[in-house]
């Protein structure tokens, strides 16, 4: 990308970074290139360096090109989900032995993989509360880990990490610093503006942004890194496809605005939970009470539209979540519709009885962009229920 292009802001990269008009018939939106292989110019002569579906792709590249400009990164990969790109991350940079420092409020995919699948290759694990500076530089004074691990906003407490203070002590003790960036997405806060070296995403989420693609990224500027780790998605596969990478892609572009009206429809059910009887806690950054808002408001440019309560009992969160007409009761988050999940049985099920567990009385509310008052009276009748 030129100099000129990556000076441009957020949205204008979103919308045109990697999606160049097709040159041989000036279509606006690029192609979608569905072949799995290359005619070669003589052996090996590769056009445009294409040759077989699994080690490259132009659609794939584009998108690829767009998660870097948005990222603020030299190099992106797409994978064929949040956790393949997570495992060719892990698999690239940890040798048996080696551990893991992560947060003690991760998607429960994260913790599964880390402790059911790596753990039997002799990868270590052990969590921390990342948003507690004093407790990460008491835990890598106890052992230096390869590998820091930090969601920030958390999944599914909204918990607030320093990034900038975390990559300093990372990068102290020779650490690699990985932030999983699907929450807040680079429209709201760029991890390696801050020193972190890896951002992670589920393009799942808000990136594709309408519950119909599942995918995966990881942003980088380490040459070195990106080269590892493009090699082990070459020798394993986990690619995105032409489809699937062509539709986060078009989610990208709208990612802009979608943000800003997630993050207006968040702040709003946030104050109104945090002021109805019925609720005992609202976890948002957002919120004044919030013990990560100051930090929130200086690294981020909004608070995003997760938002997270926790009633009287684990029966009481049941009873809402299920009552919910508007919020469809369903994993994930980050589409346009509004959801509801909850976690202990949902998608943290794999982390109870661990130091990662969800306390059972929480709910998860992915805020979708309807309208905000639909929302508000659809929460009314559920806690009422």
């Amino acid at each position: 990308m030129s100099a000129q292009s990556s000076a441009r802001g957020f949205a204008s990269l979103a919308v045109h970074a990697g999606q160049e008009p097709d040159e041989a018939t000036g279509a606006v939106i690029p192609p979608v290139h569905f072949s799995t292989t290359y005619a070669q110019d003589g052996i090996g002569g590769l056009r445009g360096g294409y040759e077989y579906g699994r080690s490259g792709n132009p659609t794939r590249t584009a998108l690829q090109t767009q998660l870097a400009a948005i990222e603020g990164g030299a190099h992106a990969l797409s994978f064929a989900s949040g956790l393949a790109a997570e495992d060719a991350l892990l698999r690239a940079v940890l040798r048996p032995g080696d551990e893991v420092l992560l947060g003690n409020d991760v998607y429960g995919g994260t913790f599964r993989l880390l402790s059911r699948v790596l753990g039997d290759w002799g990868v270590k694990l052990r969590v921390v509360d990342m948003s507690d500076l004093d407790a990460v530089r008491a835990a890598i004074g106890e052992q230096a880990p390869r590998i820091l691990w930090v969601e920030t906003p958390s999944n599914p407490l909204l918990r607030i990490t320093d990034i900038t203070g975390l990559a300093e002590l990372g990068h102290a003790a020779g650490a690699l610093v990985v932030v999983d960036n699907t929450f807040a997405t680079p429209a709201l806060q760029r991890p390696l503006s801050y020193g972190a070296d890896v951002v992670v995403h589920s393009t799942t989420k808000y990136l594709g942004g309408h519950s119909d693609v599942v995918g995966g990224a990881l942003v980088m500027n380490d040459d070195e890194l990106a080269e590892k780790v493009g090699f082990i998605q070459f020798a394993v596969g986990a690619v995105s496809g032409p489809l699937d990478a062509w539709l986060t892609t078009r989610g990208i572009k709208t990612l802009a605005v979608r943000m800003q009206r997630h993050s207006e429809n968040g702040m709003a059910v946030a104050s109104f939970l945090d002021a109805h009887d019925r609720v005992a806690r609202v976890y948002y950054p957002g919120l004044e009470s919030h013990p990560g808002h100051e930090l929130a408001a200086r690294q981020m440019s909004g608070f995003g539209g997760i938002v997270s309560l926790a009633l009287e009992s684990g029966e009481a969160a049941r009873r809402f979540a299920e009552s919910l007409r508007l919020f469809t009761l369903a994993e994930s988050l980050g589409g346009v519709e509004s959801l509801v999940n909850y976690p202990d049985a949902m998608t943290h099920a794999s982390v109870r009885g661990t130091e990662a567990a969800v306390p059972v009385e929480v709910v998860r509310l992915s805020v979708g962009i309807e309208d905000i008052d639909d929302l508000l009276a659809d929460i009314e009748q559920a806690l009422e229920a």
